[in-house]
């Protein structure tokens, strides 16, 4: 009986010890006058009671898009003389991969994957719509309550390094799109990488995500789907466009 006892207070601590190793440190909460101003309850064309965000994947990599006037609306900071536009999509990862835009070598994969190092949260402008932007990429959306604006934007800001005049610190150009590399506080690991962050991402849009599922893209993909996301576009680019306009 008392090796149950023990073993029932043991698990618990490790499942939380693996969680935290894996997830990155949780965000502030916003502030609570910041979430009712957010608060919609009746529909007005301007400010909808309930706002879409999307889930982006390729085969391995994951990110989010989010519609910019309510991402500032709620709270986000946005790098210095970013442009006006209609949505932005963001993700997350290690520094000198998002920077050299190529291929990693084996070294550096390694010291990546096994070595805690400095990361960035990639921020782009998107002009048009999300599937006319990635119609490569698999695509998830959700319709989620307005008021999910300030733990969204609370998250973002969670990730980037404030420099003197309060704004993100740029660390370059994106990989495309004309965004910004805001660099990071959080170290980027094994397991703790992209994916993860977007789990992350998705509990502030209010889903439930179990952090060991949020590693592989797959897994994660799935765990959304559970929360409520529905695939819109399966990433078979202009193909699917023809088969959808058909």
């Amino acid at each position: 009986m008392s090796c149950l006892r023990i073993l029932s207070a043991i698990v618990p601590a490790l499942f939380a010890v693996s969680c935290n190793f894996v997830t990155l440190p949780p965000a502030p909460k916003p502030s609570p006058i910041l979430v009712q101003r957010n608060t919609v309850s009746t529909y007005t064309p301007q400010r909808p009671p309930e706002v879409q965000v999307w889930l982006l994947a390729d085969k391995l990599h994951t990110g989010m898009v989010f519609q910019y006037d309510w991402l500032l609306e709620s709270g986000f900071i946005p790098p210095e003389n970013f442009p006006k536009c209609k949505f932005v999509t963001f993700s997350w990862g290690d520094r000198q991969a998002y920077v050299n835009k190529r291929w990693l070598t084996p070294a550096e994969v390694f010291n990546a994957i096994f070595l805690p190092s400095a990361s960035v949260m990639e921020c782009i402008p998107i002009h048009w719509n999300v599937t006319e932007v990635s119609p490569n990429q698999q695509i998830w959306m959700k319709s989620i309550p307005r008021e999910r604006g300030p733990y969204v934007a609370a998250f973002l800001n969670h990730c980037t390094i404030s420099d003197e005049n309060g704004f993100p610190t740029s660390v370059g150009t994106s990989s495309w799109g004309g965004g910004e590399l805001l660099a990071s506080p959080q170290s980027y690991y094994f397991p703790r990488i992209c994916n993860v962050w977007t789990g992350q991402m998705l509990e502030a849009c209010g889903a439930n995500i179990n952090p060991l599922m949020s590693i592989h893209r797959d897994t994660l993909a799935w765990e959304a789907e559970k929360n409520g996301f529905s695939e819109i576009w399966d990433g078979s680019g202009n193909a699917y466009m023809k088969q959808k306009r058909e």
